[in-house]
């Protein structure tokens, strides 16, 4: 085959990627714009009313909100010391066969169905609370954990890809003035890839965001407000576009899965774009330190 006419179906195949993507986009903005009010989201509860507790928002997606910056963030909390250290080990102290055997553990977990971590969850807590604690059911704690599992492979990954990329001058420059490895990693290696982890943060907070599965079945529900402790079910965006979507009486309703859909985009957008603008910003730092 001729090479132009090859590169050109290339091309035309890249545009019609881009095409999808943009008309996808296209049409999740235009209608949640269009939709878009401080009464969907607030219901008939002042904003500062909403924000400070005084009101509760029964018919808004204000809870749904708050309810996925707390799971996300609980949820990064229980997963960074675990893949944050994994990493370090894996690509510092680890050997060859160990370090090939937790690589291959944590992108077997990574790919896990989220939906089996959902029931892992629920299959977990049904026990504890049986034989152990009968005041335990899903909440907003059982699925955190469970969104940590979901996350800690890609803080791994990402923690050990970061101390891969480190300049082999950058690397052993304290250790030719004479410092320990401990030193070198806790002074040096770590400081220079501590914007990198913050994109791995990021990322893992966009990744617990949207997944549904798992929060369906450990904990988020309909009309359960913000939550007020960890142990109590709570509200979530993924969940409450599948709900007001699929059971919609009319247009409103519909209306606001379109907004919750723009909002849950909007926020997993910026998410990655602020991620994948610190990665640049560090590769290039990590250049001119080169040259």
């Amino acid at each position: 085959m001729n090479r132009k006419v090859l590169i050109f179906i290339f091309f035309i195949v890249t545009i019609f990627a881009l095409a999808i993507l943009g008309i996808f986009f296209t049409f999740v903005f235009y209608k949640g714009l269009n939709s878009f009010s401080l009464n969907i989201i607030f219901d008939n509860v002042g904003f500062w009313d909403a924000i400070l507790g005084n009101r509760r928002v029964f018919d808004g997606i204000f809870p749904a909100i708050m309810g996925s910056i707390f799971v996300s963030l609980l949820a990064v909390v229980f997963a960074l010391p675990i893949g944050f250290l994994s990493g370090v080990f894996i690509a510092i102290f680890a050997s060859k066969k160990l370090k090939n055997l937790f690589s291959f553990s944590y992108e077997l977990l990574a790919f896990v169905p989220s939906i089996v971590v959902g029931l892992f969850g629920l299959s977990i807590t049904i026990y504890l609370h049986n034989n152990f604690f009968q005041e335990l059911y899903t909440c907003l704690l059982i699925s955190s954990i469970c969104l940590a599992i979901l996350i800690i492979p890609y803080i791994v990954k990402m923690t050990e890809q970061a101390l891969y990329t480190i300049p082999y001058q950058i690397k052993n420059s304290v250790l030719n003035l004479g410092a320990t490895k401990y030193q070198n990693l806790f002074l040096l290696q770590l400081p220079y890839i501590s914007k990198q982890l913050f994109s791995s943060i990021v990322l893992s907070i966009g990744r617990a965001v949207e997944d549904t599965a798992v929060i369906m079945m450990t904990g988020a529900v309909a009309m359960a407000g913000i939550p007020t402790s960890i142990l109590e079910k709570y509200e979530a965006i993924p969940f409450f576009i599948f709900y007001i979507s699929s059971q919609y009486q009319d247009i409103y309703e519909l209306n606001k899965g379109y907004v919750a859909s723009m909002i849950l985009l909007f926020v997993s957008l910026s998410l990655f774009i602020f991620a994948f603008l610190t990665q640049k910003l560090t590769l290039k730092r990590g250049k001119n330190f080169e040259q």
